[in-house]
C-alpha cells in the first residue's frame, strides 16, 4: 500500500511536461558552469584553484534550484488533497497516518535526490580537475544540501497542514524560506566584531541559515565579514538546528493526519452593526478601521472587480493592511533612529541596505500571492465564466484585478519610505543615491506585479501560477548574485557587471555604494531592464486574456 501511495504521489510530480523541460535544464545549466571554466590546454593547475571556484559556484547555484523550486511541492500537498477531497478518502483507507506522511515525504524527498543526482557529473567532473577533497568539500555539501531538502520539506508539509488554500501554503512557506536563509543573515552581518550579547545573538542567528553552512564548508565566509574571522562550527550547529527543525515539523504533521485535521472551530462573532450606539461609538475609539462593521455598498465611481478582490482575500481587507504597513513603518523608523542615536557605528550605507533588502524581500514574497493567481484562480474555481458573463468589458475586469495587486504592494512599498527620508536628512549630500534607490523599488515592485500576472495567466490552476511567479522573481533579483559570490574568479568584472544588471538588489546596493558594490555601473541599465520587462508583460497579460475570453 505504501508503493502504491509513493508511486501515485511521484507520477503526480513527474508527469507534467515542464517537470521534463526542468531536469534538461537543470543538467545543461550544470554542464554549462563546467564547460566554461574546462581547461583549453588538457592540464590542471596543481593547487585545484580553478576546481575550487567552479565547484564553489556550483554549490551555490545547487543550493539556489533547491531553496527555488523544491518548497513548493510539500506545500501544496496536503492542503491540495484536502481541498479536492481525496485526504479524507486517503485517511479512510487501511493506510495508518505515519505511511500517508511517509509517502508524502519520500516523493519529495525522491525529487530532491533527482535534482542532487543529475548533479553529480558536473561535481565529478569538478573533482577530476583536482585540488578538491571527496569527503572535506563534496561529500559535505551534498550533506547539507540533504538536511536543506529533509528541513524545507518537512516544514512545508506543517504548513500545508495548517492551511486552508494552496496559494497561502506556498506564500508562508517561501516566506519561511526566504526568513531562514537570507534574514538571519542580516544580524550577524552588522552586528559582528562588537563583542556584545547583539554580536552573540547575530552569531547564533546565522547558524540558523543553510547559505551560511555552505559559506562555512565552501570557504566564501569571508563575503560580507569585513574582514572578521570566527571560530564557529557553523555546519556543525545548523545540522543540530535542521535536525531538531525537521523532527519536531515532522511529529507535528504526524499527529494532525487524522479525521481532526478537518474540524475548524471558528468563534460565532458579532458584527458592530448590531450592536448599540454606545457600544458602536466605543468601537470607534479603540479602533481605526472596524473589522466587525459590515462594508459599504461599492460606489458608483468603483471598480467593482476591484472591490471584489479586495474583498475576498484577507490581505485586502483594510485592517490587515494597515497592520502590515504599521509594522514596516515601525521598522523602517527603528532602523533609522538606531544609526542617528549612535547606539551602533552602521553607516548610512548599511541602513540603507538593511532598507533595500526589506523591502525587496516584502515584494518578492507579497507580488506573487496578490498577482500570479489573479486569473488562474477564476479559471481553476471556475468563475471566470461568470465574470464574462457580467456587462463588464475584459479590459474593466483586467484593469480592476491588477488594480487590487498594484494598491496593496504600493502601500506597503510607501510605508518604509521614511526611513530614506530620515538617511537624506542625515547627510544631505545623499540626496541623489535615495532618489535612485527609490527609483530602483518603484521599478521593482511594477516588474514584480507585472510579471507575476504575465506569468500566473498561463496556468489554469493557482498553484503552479504562483511557484512560476515566485521561480521567476526570485531567479531575476536573486541569480545574479551568484554571479557575484565569483566574481574574479571565474567571473570577470565585466560579465559580473552584466549579470548584476538584471538584478534589482544590486542596483539599489550600487546606487547607496555599498561595499563590493561600488565598483559597478548599474544605472541605468537595470531601469531599462526593469521597464522593458514590465511593458512585455503588461503586453502579454491582457493578450492572454483576450485569447481565453474567446468563445470556446
Amino acid at each position: 500500500m505504501l508503493s502504491a501511495l509513493l508511486r501515485r504521489e511521484m507520477v503526480t510530480l513527474l508527469r507534467r511536461r515542464r517537470m521534463i523541460v526542468f531536469q534538461i535544464g537543470l543538467a545543461a545549466v550544470f554542464s554549462l558552469l563546467i564547460a566554461l571554466r574546462w581547461p583549453a590546454d588538457g592540464q590542471v593547475a596543481m593547487l585545484g584553484t580553478r576546481s575550487q571556484e567552479v565547484f564553489h559556484l556550483f554549490s551555490y547555484s545547487l543550493m539556489a534550484m533547491l531553496l527555488l523550486m523544491l518548497p513548493v511541492f510539500p506545500a501544496a500537498s496536503i492542503v491540495g488533497e484536502k481541498k479536492s477531497g481525496t485526504l479524507a478518502l486517503l485517511l479512510n483507507t487501511p493506510l495508518d497516518a505515519w505511511r500517508i506522511f511517509l509517502g508524502k515525504l519520500l516523493a519529495v524527498l525522491a525529487l530532491a535526490g533527482m535534482i542532487l543526482a543529475m548533479s553529480l557529473p558536473a561535481a565529478g567532473a569538478c573533482y577530476s580537475m583536482g585540488g578538491l577533497s571527496l569527503y572535506d568539500e563534496i561529500w559535505k555539501v551534498y550533506l547539507l544540501l540533504m538536511l536543506v531538502a529533509l528541513q524545507y520539506t518537512a516544514v512545508g508539509l506543517l504548513i500545508s497542514s495548517y492551511s486552508q488554500s494552496v496559494d497561502a501554503a506556498v506564500r508562508i512557506t517561501y516566506g519561511f524560506v526566504i526568513g531562514t536563509a537570507i534574514l538571519t543573515l542580516g544580524p550577524h552581518y552588522f552586528f559582528q566584531g562588537k563583542g556584545d550579547l547583539l554580536a552573540d545573538f547575530g552569531e547564533s542567528l546565522r547558524c540558523v541559515s543553510p547559505l551560511a553552512a555552505l559559506m562555512s564548508l565552501t570557504g566564501t565566509g569571508s563575503t560580507g565579514g569585513q574582514g572578521l574571522t570566527t571560530r564557529v562550527d557553523v555546519m556543525g550547529r545548523y545540522t543540530t538546528w535542521s535536525l531538531i527543525c525537521s523532527a519536531v515539523a515532522l511529529a507535528w504533521t504526524l499527529s494532525r493526519l487524522n479525521h481532526r485535521i478537518f474540524d475548524q472551530s471558528r468563534a460565532a462573532g458579532s458584527m458592530t452593526d448590531d450592536l448599540s450606539v454606545s457600544a458602536q461609538r466605543i468601537r470607534k475609539l479603540f479602533f481605526l478601521v472596524d473589522p466587525q462593521k459590515r462594508s459599504k455598498g461599492i460606489s458608483a465611481f468603483l471598480n467593482p472587480v476591484m472591490a471584489k478582490e479586495f474583498r475576498c482575500r484577507r490581505f485586502g481587507r483594510i485592517q490587515w493592511l494597515l497592520r502590515l504597513v504599521a509594522v514596516c513603518a515601525v521598522l523602517s523608523l527603528g532602523l533609522t533612529y538606531s544609526a542617528t542615536a549612535g547606539a551602533m557605528d552602521w553607516g548610512v550605507e548599511t541602513i540603507g541596505g538593511i532598507l533595500v533588502v526589506m523591502q525587496v524581500a516584502l515584494i518578492i514574497l507579497l507580488a506573487p500571492s496578490l498577482a500570479a493567481g489573479l486569473l488562474s484562480v477564476e479559471r481553476e474555481h471556475g468563475s471566470w465564466q461568470l465574470l464574462q458573463t457580467t456587462p463588464l468589458p475584459t479590459s474593466r475586469i483586467i484593469w480592476g484585478k491588477l488594480l487590487s495587486a498594484i494598491l496593496p504592494l504600493m502601500l506597503i512599498l510607501c510605508a518604509t519610505m521614511p526611513g530614506y527620508l530620515v538617511m537624506a536628512y542625515i547627510d544631505p549630500g545623499m540626496q541623489l543615491q535615495v532618489q535612485r534607490i527609490i527609483v530602483c523599488l518603484a521599478l521593482t515592485a511594477v516588474f514584480a506585479m507585472s510579471c507575476s500576472a504575465a506569468v500566473g495567466c498561463f496556468f489554469r490552476r493557482t498553484t503552479a501560477a504562483m511557484a512560476s511567479a515566485y521561480a521567476v522573481l526570485l531567479s531575476v533579483c536573486c541569480l545574479p548574485m551568484l554571479v557575484w559570490v565569483g566574481r574574479d574568479a571565474p567571473f570577470g568584472h565585466d560579465v559580473v557587471e552584466k549579470a548584476l544588471s538584471f538584478s534589482s538588489i544590486a542596483a539599489a546596493f550600487s546606487a547607496i555604494q555599498m561595499p563590493d558594490f561600488e565598483h559597478y555601473n548599474l544605472i541605468p541599465a537595470n531601469w531599462w531592464i526593469m521597464g522593458i520587462g514590465s511593458v512585455v508583460s503588461l503586453i502579454v497579460l491582457p493578450a492572454w486574456t483576450y485569447r481565453i475570453s474567446r468563445p470556446q
